[in-house]
């Protein structure tokens, strides 16, 4: 008995097969009533939906069989029909065909003479088996159009009932995948100390970690879909709502400082934060955030500020209680009147400077304004004037946004040079000058300091003062730039090099934007 050939794929057909998860499932009225069907239209007693395993044929569904499950592979019609190569295999009579005179079904119980069978094949051409019937007559006649026609849809119908259950396995092993994923995620949520949220794409929450009931202390679902907005201030809750509306309009990240009711009543600072998540077409699918609990460090925040407010405000103070000394001096001695009405009017120049960079209440910050460098060192530079009246310091060159940010840095830095300029340098004579020349070059800012009419300079220094280290401190330190000096004979000539993004917050944004 010659051996059925094997399918040149036959690595390949196995791994599908065994892909499918047939093999061995309990019986399945669907393929039941399929062979009952078939064998009624051949008028056949057997009728089988046969699986060719690695060394086995096995029956998914079996009429006439008497309890057979299936047969070894050596023996099975069908594993003939898959080696064969065609889609169809017609055994009319086994005993005159030489693959199946011999066989062992043919020979003994249950004497098989007929044979008609349809190839099963997955969508991708392999061979997992046959739809077939068998007769214990020979069928010389062969079969019939109709029958032939009714092998062909009712093997498609087979293999449309794999596919089906081979995808309800795949999604319920995805479900299950992703109950154990949202069990895991619930689980590592649930773990931390902020409140967690997330949302459909439009928005809608329906989802909340325990740490959000236990700080709101409202019952489960109760803010889901829009009503965690009554959760907030009154005075937040337009303001929250026009944020997390433009988040969603616009898929821009969501983060904003709000107040939030804990379950005692008390309103408490939160820090709101989401991000979206996307499909590999930019889609959004869902919105997951966060709810932080940041009242504490607020209050540290406001108490820090108000500290330096206050101690602002004491300095402010005591330029005028400075101003009011020089004026009351000036009256018990006529004749200082001019010094006196002169060092009022330095004295009243660094106050103003002063007002710019001190911090700032949200009532006192509007009376400042916004303001350039150039403005902020002309006010600095003020009190240093000749007799008649007229600067000497001289600004020219680009202006540049500029902010509190860098106000401190640069405050200190022309505080030093002027002093020094007004001691030992080109501001100590009659005829001194400075020169101060601002310009951007690429991405940085170049202020260049140039003295000149001051005494003559034979050389740097020989030690380095504590204003100069202070000085070099803001430009390197705490503005990223470099500072240079060149102790020239004509004067002294010092150059900062600040990254342009020094100066303002606002076009450091921007950069980064």
């Amino acid at each position: 008995m010659p051996a059925p050939e094997l399918p040149d794929e036959e690595a390949e057909r196995l791994k599908a097969l065994h892909a499918y998860g047939i093999l061995d499932t309990s019986p399945d009225h669907a393929f039941d009533d399929i062979v009952l069907l078939l064998a009624e239209a051949f008028q056949a007693p057997i009728a089988l939906v046969n699986l060719v395993d690695a060394d086995r044929a096995w029956f998914k569904a079996a009429l006439g069989t008497s309890g057979m499950t299936g047969s070894p592979r050596e023996v099975s019609f069908c594993a003939h029909a898959i080696g064969s190569g065609d889609d169809q295999l017609i055994v009319t009579d086994a005993l005159a065909d030489p693959r199946f005179a011999d066989n062992p079904l043919v020979t003994d119980e249950p004497g098989l003479r007929f044979y008609a069978g349809r190839v099963l094949r997955s969508p991708d051409g392999l061979a997992l088996g046959a739809l077939c019937v068998h007769d214990v007559k020979p069928r010389p006649e062969g079969i019939t159009d109709l029958q032939s026609r009714v092998l062909e849809v009712l093997s498609r119908q087979v293999m449309a009932q794999f596919e089906l259950r081979r995808a309800v396995r795949e999604r319920e092993s995805a479900a299950q995948a992703l109950a154990e994923s949202e069990a895991r995620f619930r689980a590592i949520a649930d773990s931390m100390p902020q409140m967690v949220w997330s949302t459909q794409p439009d928005g809608f929450h329906d989802y909340y970690n325990a740490r959000w009931y236990e700080f709101t202390g409202v019952p489960a679902g109760s803010t889901d879909g829009e009503g965690w907005n009554g959760m907030f201030h009154p005075d937040d809750q337009e303001r929250a709502w026009a944020r997390w509306q433009h988040s969603l309009e616009t898929g821009e990240l969501y983060e904003i400082e709000y107040r939030l009711r804990r379950n005692d009543g008390v309103y408490r600072w939160t820090l709101g934060r989401a991000t979206p998540i996307r499909e590999a077409n930019g889609q959004i699918t869902r919105w997951f955030g966060t709810c932080t609990d940041i009242d504490d460090l607020k209050r540290m925040e406001q108490g820090k500020d108000l500290l330096s407010q206050e101690l602002s405000h004491r300095i402010k103070n005591i330029f005028a209680v400075v101003s009011a000394l020089i004026a009351l001096s000036a009256r018990e001695h006529p004749e200082a009147k001019t010094f006196a009405a002169a060092v009022r009017d330095r004295i009243n120049a660094l106050a103003r400077a002063h007002e710019f960079v001190r911090p700032h209440s949200e009532v006192s910050r509007p009376t400042v304004g916004d303001t350039t460098l150039h403005t902020f060192l002309t006010a600095l530079f003020s009190p240093y004037i000749d007799d008649a009246g007229s600067p000497r310091v001289f600004l020219d060159g680009e202006d540049a946004t500029f902010d509190d940010q860098a106000a401190t840095s640069v405050a200190l830095l022309f505080h030093e040079l002027a002093t020094n300029a007004a001691k030992y340098g080109a501001l100590s004579t009659s005829k001194g000058r400075v020169m101060l020349h601002t310009r951007h070059v690429d991405n940085r800012f170049l202020l260049t300091w140039t003295e000149v009419g001051g005494p003559e300079i034979t050389g740097p220094p020989t030690r380095s003062g504590f204003g100069s280290s202070l000085a070099s401190l803001s430009v390197e330190g705490r503005l990223g730039g470099r500072l240079e000096r060149r102790w020239l004979p004509t004067g002294l000539v010092v150059e900062a090099d600040l990254p342009e993004t020094a100066l303002s917050r606002r076009r450091a944004a921007l950069k980064i934007a």
